[in-house]
Parts: C-alpha cells; structure tokens; sequence
C-alpha cells in the first residue's frame, strides 16, 4: 500500500524521507515476490531482508510483523476506512457511505497488479485469510458508531441493523476481492463490489 511521508502536511519531503520510503517500497516489492514464487508461509524474514539487502533489524523498523509485509499495515485500512466514513456529510446514507470508504481503501494499493497479487495470497493462505478475517470483526466494531449515527432509531433496533449492514459491507468485499482474484483481475473490484450488494438487496 501507499506509504505516507511523515513531514508535517504541505511540508516538502526531505532526503531522508524520500530515502525512508524507497527503502520501504524495495522491501514490499520484494517480499511480495517471494511470497508469490514460493508462498507467504514458506518465506522467511531472514530471507526478504538478505534480498532486498537490509538486516532483519531495519526490516522490522519498517514493517512491525511480517503480515504488514504483504503490503503495508492492515491496520491501515480500518483507519482509512473510519476517516472517510466520519468525514462524510450526515446526509450520506449508510450503504453509500461504505461503499465511499471501501473505495477509499481499495485506492491505497500501488497498482492493479499488486493489488491482485495481494489479494491472491491473502484469500488463498489460511494463516492470512484468518488474520484478516479477525480484523474485521474489529474493523466492524469501530464502524458501529459511525452507521448506528446515520440510521433512523425510529425503525427499530439501530445497533443490531448497524451490524447487519456492516457485516454485509464487508462480505461483499470478500465476495468481490474472491471474483476478481478467480477472473484473473479482470474488470474493477469496485464495480463486482456493486454487484454483490445488488444481489443481496435484492
């Protein structure tokens, strides 16, 4: 995923941070390869830092665990996923306030063939899929109080329906991401996202 420059907003990036990020991106290129060639669990730390020619200190000075190798920290979606949502307009409904900050967090990736490979490795590896699919559960949670907040309490039990359209956000995402991993990246993962929730709204 995109890497933010960390100077002050507005600020010109300095030669350390231009070298920071370059290195950051050397280390991300690489070990996606070598999780593509070989496979996620079968490639070691040890191996991503001698060949992208750092040490596993200066590795983990990037990137914390060897998930956020994949392709950036993960947390990072929930955060650009919630900042989004949060920044939109009160009159914004919910089902076109997700699909905003799903489309905000699909944006982070680099380029399409990354994304494709990112996504390939993450649903086909059962140590990442469950990862992930922990994290979403807390991505849902910290959703809660911005859709409970764009619901009418009028039509019943708000919290428990803010549950349902959160959950069925994210299990089109899956459905779409799945797609499009099968059909080889074809087409938008955007507009097969769309499509998902079409069919589950009938």
């Amino acid at each position: 995923m995109k890497q933010e420059a960390e100077t002050a907003r507005g600020a010109p990036a300095t030669l350390w941070d231009r070298t920071r990020r370059l290195a950051s991106r050397e280390i991300l290129e690489t070990a996606l390869r070598l999780f593509t060639e070989q496979g996620y669990d079968e490639t070691t730390i040890a191996q991503i830092a001698r060949e992208a020619g750092v040490s596993q200190r200066t590795l983990f000075r990037y990137f914390g665990t060897k998930e956020d190798l994949l392709g950036g920290n993960q947390d990072r979606f929930g955060q650009v996923l919630t900042d989004t949502i949060s920044e939109l307009p009160a009159e914004v409904g919910v089902w076109e306030a997700l699909r905003t900050g799903v489309a905000a967090v699909l944006a982070l990736h680099d380029s399409r063939e990354q994304a494709l490979e990112r996504f390939r490795l993450l649903h086909n590896t059962a140590s990442l899929r469950a990862g992930w699919l922990e994290k979403q559960l807390r991505f849902q949670e910290d959703l809660l109080p911005l859709i409970e907040v764009r619901m009418d309490a009028a039509t019943g039990s708000v919290g428990a329906k803010a549950r349902a359209v959160i959950a069925t956000a994210f299990a089109c995402l899956d459905a779409a991401s799945m797609t499009w991993v099968d059909n080889d990246g074809k087409g938008d993962i955007i507009d097969l996202y769309d499509e998902c929730l079409a069919a589950v709204r009938g």
